[in-house]
């Protein structure tokens, strides 16, 4: 086939052009990682000091920046300023005030006691940094998501190459701006790309990789990692349930969960996916969602979707698939409760819930990523247990309830990455709780000093100063023979 003619010559130069585009970016990238490597091994040698005086210098420039963070996040998903502060701003101030405040701690090594066998050795654990790091982040919370675990890989004395995401294209240029004024390119770099620009980087042998996104391309993130024997740190999503008996609060509950399902439009990793509640509250959960729906953000449709204080959907694509899957429920025999409304064009989408959902609807088995909501109705504990551990362990697990043998059952009942207990999203806020999934929904964790040792290397250091471990050099005489079985029966 004559591709020339089909395509025309001027399709052809700009194939040609974009091809060399990604070339030349890749070229960069390889140029500033081995900057990189060179400065990481200058910062093995680094104090808290110096680290703390990176932070601080990020921190500031957040501060600084405020309002072109806000312009952007409302180009690119009609944040509100107010969620902008509460989400991405005060996230990024409070890790750094954190890593300022307890890092000579972090940093400190910490011994360990001998075995009775190693009598005469003293042992501790030393963190060190493991070097030239990759930070890929979301569209979500393209701010958080992003500085979050650049500031942990900068307690812990690492470089780090950015990669922001390409669907939020204005606030990714402000944090380009950003990073170049804070840091040298041997030091913090950011590139900005699509696909072709994250293979790239992944190609590469970084010492560590912190990806945030979705388990689907957490995968592939993690088999390109494996080529190179590169750590990964995977911050992924999944399904997250909540739980609702009829003990709880349906009041307080609803209020909780309307805000975990409608700030940032249900677009959070740990937001509640789907409900599971007990029967005989369910009418009354709707109607307190309902209320509090109408009274935050307006009482109907149209107030709603003209509401400056609810976020958009990232793009056109993501709002049909969110509509595709109400669509899909509907079609099977699903009732919209509240709301329901879509306007593709203008990425709005309605809080929502679903009843009477049946099985094999796609919204029970895909991670919706929106605030739609479906309801699924339990008589028998057991049965929403059973409903939970039959898919993947999720990122994060709700219980509303004041029962506390029930608490304590979902609880050792279930696995999660996190969970939270009459309340939605909390767990995020908390620095000092280590944050992640477990298995499908991520790979280590994050946050504070958890966020560090993520980013660090726990080298084991031992010192013989008695020589005791020499009594074991063979020859193996009769004496030495004699010494070990009295070393089995004492440790027997």
């Amino acid at each position: 086939m004559n591709w020339r003619r089909v395509l025309g010559m001027n399709d052809l130069a700009q194939m040609a052009a974009v091809d060399d585009s990604i070339a030349m970016q890749q070229i960069e990238m390889q140029r500033v990682f081995a900057l990189q490597q060179e400065t990481a091994l200058q910062w093995r040698h680094s104090t808290a000091k110096e680290r703390i005086e990176r932070i601080e210098r990020l921190k500031a420039a957040v501060l600084e920046n405020r309002e072109d963070i806000y312009a952007a996040l409302m180009a690119d998903l009609r944040k509100p300023e107010a969620e902008a502060d509460l989400a991405e701003i005060m996230v990024v101030v409070q890790d750094a005030n954190a890593a300022i405040k307890h890092l000579k701690s972090w940093m400190k090594d910490v011994k360990v006691p001998a075995t009775t066998a190693l009598a005469g050795t003293f042992s501790h654990i030393r963190y060190e940094p493991k070097g030239v790091c990759l930070i890929i982040a979301p569209w979500n919370f393209p701010v958080n998501l992003l500085l979050g675990p650049l500031i942990s890989a900068l307690a812990a004395g690492n470089t780090a190459i950015l990669k922001p995401s390409e669907l939020t294209p204005a606030v990714s240029q402000v944090m380009e701006d950003l990073i170049r004024k804070v840091f040298r390119e041997d030091e913090v770099a950011i590139f900005q790309g699509a696909v072709e620009t994250s293979t790239a980087l992944l190609e590469m042998k970084f010492d560590h990789c912190f990806f945030t996104g979705s388990p689907q391309v957490g995968k592939i993130v993690m088999a390109a990692c494996a080529k190179n024997l590169t750590s990964v740190t995977l911050e992924l999503g999944g399904k997250s349930p909540t739980i609702l008996d009829s003990s709880a609060n349906i009041k307080d509950a609803a209020g909780s969960i309307a805000m975990g399902k409608c700030s940032n439009a249900g677009q959070i990793c740990i937001a509640p996916d789907y409900m599971l509640i007990e029967s005989s509250v369910q009418q009354a959960f709707i109607d307190e969602f309902d209320a509090v729906v109408k009274k935050r953000l307006g009482a109907t449709a149209e107030a709603q979707q003209a509401s400056p204080d609810y976020t958009r959907i990232i793009n056109e694509n993501h709002t049909l698939r969110i509509k595709g899957l109400i669509d899909d429920a509907v079609e099977r025999g699903a009732k919209i409760a509240v709301g329901g409304h879509v306007d593709v064009a203008d990425r709005f989408v309605q809080p929502t819930l679903l009843i009477d959902v049946p099985e094999g609807a796609r919204i029970l088995e895909e991670e919706i990523f929106g605030p739609v909501m479906p309801l699924i109705k339990w008589d028998n504990p057991q049965q929403a247990l059973n409903h939970i551990n039959a898919g993947e362990k999720p990122l994060a697990l709700y219980v509303y309830s004041k029962d506390e043998a029930q608490i304590k059952r979902m609880l050792s009942g279930t696995s999660s990455g996190d969970a939270a207990i009459n309340t939605c999203l909390a767990q995020f806020l908390n620095h000092n709780l280590p944050f992640g999934g477990a298995n499908n929904s991520g790979i280590g964790k994050a946050h504070g000093p958890h966020g560090f040792k993520a980013f660090s290397h726990e080298r084991g250091v031992i010192r013989d100063r008695f020589a005791v471990t020499q009594l074991f050099a063979a020859p193996y005489t009769p004496f030495t023979a004699k010494l070990l079985k009295f070393a089995v029966r004492w440790l027997s």
